[in-house]
Formats: structure tokens, C-alpha cells, sequence
């Protein structure tokens, strides 16, 4: 039996309800909430044929809900007065949705000129599925009046069965500046504005519950370039990054350059005659300054000439690569074209489809949400929640992380959001001019959260230490001011002297380069034999962890077995309670050799040192993970079938087999994660995005404040 079902149904023009069902799956999926998504009856948009709801959840592995009920379907029990019986369908394709989903969201209908029986339909669907009505609103001013006004009429309007129980509310594209200053609070303070807009509505009008105020977000409108050329019918000329690329300002470029300057700005996509090569060349010349620029439009059928592209060519090619396409369309209609574009955002655009639903999950009251869904057991941690989890740690835990690589981009971006999200505070080393720099022209503004240290001014300060650290190893002062030289080597210093709590890197440099003057400086920890490393990886359904797929190439069977040890206590530390699987390509016996003996020692040696733990091997990693084979090839294993924590026998079958999952299954994978240290360093891919690195600084955090807690009970 289901514990809950919310139905959202809309209030007022274009209020957003696609936003809001698949947020509030967003949100529900975060508090660790068994939660499914129902779309009962179909309501295709023009031009298309698929329900928009569900395919942004699947696209974002998140549920893969039923199909709805056809329009045709829809229509003939409308016209047939047969909307009853069309109920009946309605609750068997319900009932028909997985047990363990215990909380379901359910899609109202939205009132169109084809449809305005929607609110009547809502109300069946509310009677029949015995769900709690969740109505979404956009104010079309955002003041307490216009709000107060909106809501009464609209609760007004609707049909008794919808109100019977009281409805809750969330208020969607609010202008958070306005209602901020008529409430007298401050407008990043979302919840607390939430509250006092709570309590002076509800003094006036007890019939709804508001429970989420969803600010308006310019990042959500900017569509990628890939987008635009398809909506325009473009010819790509040079398609560089247009998938990543995104459109934040339109800007028509017809007059000389020297009055465009003002224009070349990260996000803006240029439009522009075909033949002016003087707007062309400057654009290179932007891209050469690290400008962003989203992409150029070239108008009028004119492509420009081979001399220009080959001269631009290698600008063009910074940062994956300036979008150029060309329409044959004039200046003004192109421009007049793109003010119409379709706001809705494409199902392939899954980066803006998480943006929509974290937007939504920020704004809305996550307790009252848990309240009503009559359960606080997390039975399984998503991919969401632990992402949660995370920064909710990272807070918790107020540690400030050195970035070595501080004039990097996107370690500058990564700083800035960790600031402002409160992970930690980031201390950047690197030339204050060029981190200030590379923050004007992404449109970054370094406050408070952020600290800046000037290699320069501080490599004298830790020679001395270097020296003493190193003088087993017979190192000089000209090695030790070399060694300086390199802002890794320093950040580590300040590491193991204590001044910050933890260092990332990795952006820019390799592994080996991260690691190696941690291991140098830092060392291991006491209770630990090696350093070695996991991933989280974030399947659709839940989080799994892997070791060691990047530092150790073949460990012996005691390190395996401290690996596998190591790796359970980092699993639970981070909320997942560990089950342990050694894989090998032998389950229990099945096959034999040096290898699989190496899995068995290590098993038994784990054991025997953590007899806590859940731990079995070997397994093959179908027999670990998957019930069914764990069924028929190891039936009496406490851990086949259901492993979280997947222990490889060398760095081979590890790294190999991670890179595999994460690119076939497209996950997401957070690490590599460094485990054993006195004092937590973390490596990053080369290739690590703005997200992979804040969330590797708040795994960062964590461990320092699990050292810190350590070293307290010692």
C-alpha cells in the first residue's frame, strides 16, 4: 500500500507545472524518499507526440514512468460522458506502478482552450487516486497583494474535490528581489522568506498550505546552441562546443567593432552579416582572452571567406570550440526569430533539465515534504540524496580546502559556488591578477568563502619546514626552493603543517602529480598500511563504491585486504552502510589460479580484522550486484546480489571496469577519492567538469572532519 500521493495541478497562465512535478520527484528522491512519477492522461504539446514529463526523467536516469493515457482515449470518454469508467483505467495503471515506490507524484491537466473541463478532470483523478493536490502558481507580480489575490481566486474556482483537503502551494518565477524587500529579509535567505510569506498568508486565508517559493532563475532560458541551430534551420559551418555552449544574451552585431566591445561577453551569442570579417575576427580575439562567447549567427546566406576561418581558426578552437552557423535569413528577421524561440526546454538538454529540478528542490520546504510522506526510512541512497548528503556535510563541517590550481577556470568556478553554497572556504594559489582576471571574464565575483595566496610572497615561508620534513632524504635548499616552485608541493605544505584541511588538484596536473608530494609530506595514517582510492559511483538507483581503480597497480593480498577495509569505513562515513564484495573472475571456488587466491587471502585476512564487516569473495561482479545471479551462483552469500562496496583485485580490472560502467550506463562517477593519508589530498580527472570538482571539495571537507573526529577520541 502507497504511503502518499501529491498531485500537481496548475493555477493561473504558465505556471510551470512540468517544473514542478518532476522537481518535486527531485526533491522526494533527495530525502531519500521512495518515490514514482504517474502521468495519467496524455496532454501533448503542439508539434509533438511523447509526454515531456517522463521523458525528462528518463533522460536524467531518474524513473522511467509508464506512458499516459492516449488524447484519442481522452477525448471519446469526454465526449462520451464515460470519464468514470475511464477512472478505473486510470487506478489499475496505477496500482500497475512498482511496490516499492511508496510515494508517487501525480501530473494534473493543464486548462486549455482544447481542454477547459481540466480542473473536473483534476478532481477525478484526485478522487480516484485519493492524492493530496499540490497546486503550482505564478504570481504575475511578486508581491504579498498580487499573491494573496491569485490564490484566492483561484481557490475559489476550484471544484470542490480539489480543496476537500487543504491544498498545498508553491509559487513558481517569483521575483525574490521584490518579495525580499517587502518582507525585510534577505533574498538568498529562501527558506526564511518562505516562512514569513507562509505566515502572513495564511493569516488571511487557512485554506492552503505554502510550501515552496521557486525564485526566477535567468540560467534556466539559456538554451544550448545545438538548440537554437535546429529551432533556425542553420548550416554549421564550425560546430565547435554547441552542445556545451549556452545563449544567456543575444547581441546583433552591425556596426564597427569599436563599438562592440561591450558586446563580447561569456553566454552571449553574436548575430551578424556572413561577410563581416571585422566582427568575425574580433570574436576570435575575445576567444583568445578567455571569452566565452555562446556562438556566432551569420545571416543573409553569406558565408564568410576561407581566409577569415583559416585565419581564425586556432582562437575558434579554445575551450572545445566557438559555434559558428549560418542562416539565410537577414539580420533583423534572425533576431526577430530567436525573441520566439520555443521556451521549452528539449529533452536532450538534460545539464537543463537537473537544473530545473535542483532549482525547484532548493525552493521547497523539504520538512513538510517528509511530514506528509509518513515515512523517515531511507531505504536506499540515490544518487541525488548522497549528492545532498554531501554538501549538507560539507556544511556541517566549515573546512577550507587549498586549490593548488587557482587560476584554473573551472577551479575558479568551483571556489565561487563552494562559497557561496557554504561547502567550505577555498583557498586559491595562484597570480592574484590573473584569478581575478579569469573571474571577470566568467562573471564571477570573489567574496567572502574565497581566499587568494600569492605563491610568491609565501615559498620562503615553508622552506624551512620542507627542509626539515625531507632531511632523512638528504635534501638541499636549492631542491627544496625547486620543489616551491610547484604550487602543489606548497599547497601540501600547508596541508601537513596543519593550515588548511585538505587539498584537490588534478585539473590541470596528473595523479602522480597530486600524489606524490602527499605521500612525501603528508604520509599515511596510523591505522592505515597504503593509500588507495574509491569512486561513488551514482547509478540510477544508487550509489556503489569501487576500489582501487587508480593509485595501486597490483596490491599484494594484505593491501587488498586493508583496501577493502578502508573502503567499507568510507562508504559508511558517507552514509552508505557497506556490503562488501572482492571481485574476482571466480565466485566461491568456481575457478582457480593465483589470482583468485589472492582474492580468498584477502578476504579472510579482512575478516578477521574487521569481523564488523559484511564482506564476502570472491565474486564476479554480475554474481556481486545482480540478485538473480546471485541466486544460482552463490545462494548462501550474505553479500551476492546486493554489494555497494565492489573491492577489484588490481588497478587493471578496477580503472577498466569504472570507466566502463560510467560511459555505457552514463553515470556519474565522484573521485578518485584518496583514502589512508594523516590529512586528505584528492585527485581529479583532466577533464573533471565545474560539479565533479565541488563535489570532490565537499568529500574533501568531510574527511578532514572525519581525521578531526579520529584524532579527538585518540
Amino acid at each position: 500500500m502507497r504511503k502518499h500521493t501529491f498531485l500537481t495541478i496548475p493555477v493561473g497562465r504558465d505556471a510551470g507545472l512540468t517544473s514542478a512535478s518532476i522537481g518535486l520527484v527531485r526533491t522526494l528522491d533527495r530525502l531519500g524518499v521512495p518515490v514514482g512519477f504517474f502521468k495519467p492522461l496524455s496532454q501533448p504539446h503542439p508539434g509533438q507526440s511523447f509526454d515531456r514529463s517522463s521523458a525528462y526523467l528518463e533522460k536524467t536516469n531518474t524513473l522511467f514512468p509508464p506512458p499516459p493515457i492516449p488524447t484519442a482515449v481522452l477525448d471519446a470518454a469526454i465526449s462520451d460522458g464515460t470519464v468514470d469508467d475511464l477512472m478505473e483505467e486510470v487506478v489499475q495503471r496505477f496500482e500497475e506502478l512498482p511496490a516499492e515506490q511508496e510515494t508517487v507524484v501525480v501530473e494534473g491537466m493543464v486548462p486549455t482552450a482544447q481542454l477547459p473541463t481540466a480542473q473536473e478532470l483534476n478532481g477525478s483523478l484526485a478522487r480516484a487516486l485519493n492524492a493530496e493536490v499540490v497546486l503550482v502558481a505564478r504570481p504575475s507580480e511578486s508581491s504579498v497583494l498580487a499573491i494573496r489575490q491569485l490564490l484566492t481566486d483561484a481557490i475559489n474556482r476550484l471544484p470542490a474535490s480539489l480543496i476537500e483537503i487543504k491544498p498545498a502551494v508553491i509559487l513558481n518565477h517569483v521575483d525574490l528581489e521584490v518579495l525580499a524587500h517587502e518582507l525585510g529579509t534577505d533574498p538568498s535567505k529562501q527558506q526564511l522568506m518562505l516562512e514569513r510569506l507562509r505566515a502572513v498568508l495564511t493569516a488571511g486565508d487557512s485554506r492552503f498550505e505554502l510550501i515552496g517559493l521557486i525564485g526566477s532563475n535567468p540560467d534556466l532560458a539559456a538554451t544550448r546552441v545545438v538548440d537554437i541551430v535546429g529551432e533556425l534551420q542553420g548550416e554549421v559551418l564550425v560546430p565547435g562546443d554547441m552542445h556545451g555552449r549556452r545563449v544567456k544574451e543575444i547581441r546583433l552585431c552591425a556596426r564597427n567593432v569599436g563599438n562592440l566591445f561591450e558586446v563580447f561577453k561569456s553566454g552571449t551569442l553574436v548575430v551578424t552579416p556572413g561577410d563581416r570579417s571585422d566582427v568575425i575576427s574580433a570574436a576570435a580575439l575575445a576567444a583568445t582572452k578567455s571569452i566565452h562567447l555562446a556562438g556566432i549567427v551569420l545571416t543573409g546566406g553569406m558565408k564568410p571567406c576561407t581566409k577569415t576561418l583559416n585565419f581564425c581558426k586556432d582562437a575558434f578552437a579554445l575551450d572545445g570550440g566557438l559555434p559558428i552557423f549560418e542562416v539565410s535569413t537577414g539580420s533583423f528577421e534572425t533576431a526577430r526569430a530567436l525573441t520566439l524561440l520555443n521556451p521549452e526546454v528539449p529533452v536532450e538538454d538534460v545539464e537543463r533539465v537537473n537544473l530545473v529540478m535542483d532549482t525547484f528542490a532548493r525552493g521547497v520546504d523539504s520538512e513538510w515534504l517528509r511530514d506528509r510522506c509518513d515515512t523517515l526510512v531511507e531505504k536506499r541512497l540515490s544518487p541525488p540524496a548522497f549528492r545532498h548528503r554531501l554538501s549538507k556535510m560539507a556544511r556541517d563541517a566549515k573546512k577550507t580546502i587549498v586549490l593548488p590550481e587557482g587560476d584554473e577556470p573551472r577551479t575558479v568556478q568551483a571556489a565561487v559556488r563552494c562559497a557561496e553554497r557554504g561547502i567550505a572556504e577555498c583557498v586559491l594559489v595562484g597570480d592574484p591578477r590573473q584569478i581575478h582576471e579569469v573571474a571577470r571574464v566568467n562573471e564571477l565575483e570573489i567574496g567572502d568563502g574565497i581566499v587568494i595566496v600569492d605563491p610568491a610572497h609565501e615559498r620562503e615561508k615553508y622552506l624551512k619546514p620542507l627542509l626539515e620534513m625531507r632531511k632523512h632524504k638528504g635534501l638541499t635548499e636549492e631542491r627544496a626552493i625547486e620543489a616551491l616552485r610547484d604550487n602543489v608541493t606548497l599547497a601540501t605544505m600547508m596541508v601537513a603543517l596543519g593550515e588548511v584541511d585538505g587539498l584537490v588538484s588534478g585539473a590541470v596536473h596528473s595523479t602522480a602529480s597530486t600524489i606524490r608530494p602527499a605521500l612525501q609530506l603528508i604520509k599515511t595514517a596510523p591505522d592505515a598500511n597504503a593509500v588507495s582510492s574509491i569512486f561513488f559511483m551514482c547509478l540510477p538507483d544508487q550509489v556503489l563504491v569501487y576500489g582501487d581503480c587508480a593509485v595501486n597497480p597490483d596490491p599484494d593480498a594484505e593491501m587488498l585486504a586493508d583496501i577493502a577495509i578502508q573502503s567499507a569505513r568510507s562508504a559508511k562515513a558517507f552514509g552508505i552502510e557497506p556490503t562488501v564484495a572482492m571481485i574476482s573472475y571466480s565466485t566461491l571456488g568456481s575457478g582457480s589460479g593465483a589470482n583468485v587466491d589472492k582474492v580468498v587471502e584477502a578476504t579472510k585476512i579482512a575478516r578477521e580484522r574487521a569481523p564488523e564487516l559484511v564482506i564476502d569473495g570472491p565474486l564476479q561482479y554480475d554474481a556481486a550486484t545482480i540478485p538473480s545471479v546471485a541466486k544460482s551462483k552463490a545462494p548462501d552469500s550474505p553479500v551476492a546480489g546486493r554489494a555497494n562496496v565492489c573491492i577489484f583485485p588490481d588497478l587493471n580490472t578496477g580503472n577498466t571496469t569504472y570507466k566502463a560502467v560510467q560511459r555505457a550506463a552514463n553515470v556519474i562517477s565522484m573521485g578518485p577519492m584518496l583514502q589512508g593519508l594523516r590529512r586528505p589530498v584528492n585527485d581529479l580527472s583532466r577533464g573533471a567538469l565545474v560539479d565533479d570538482i565541488i563535489y570532490t571539495i565537499a568529500l574533501t571537507a568531510i574527511q578532514a572532519q572525519q581525521v578531526e573526529d579520529a584524532e579527538l577520541k585518540q
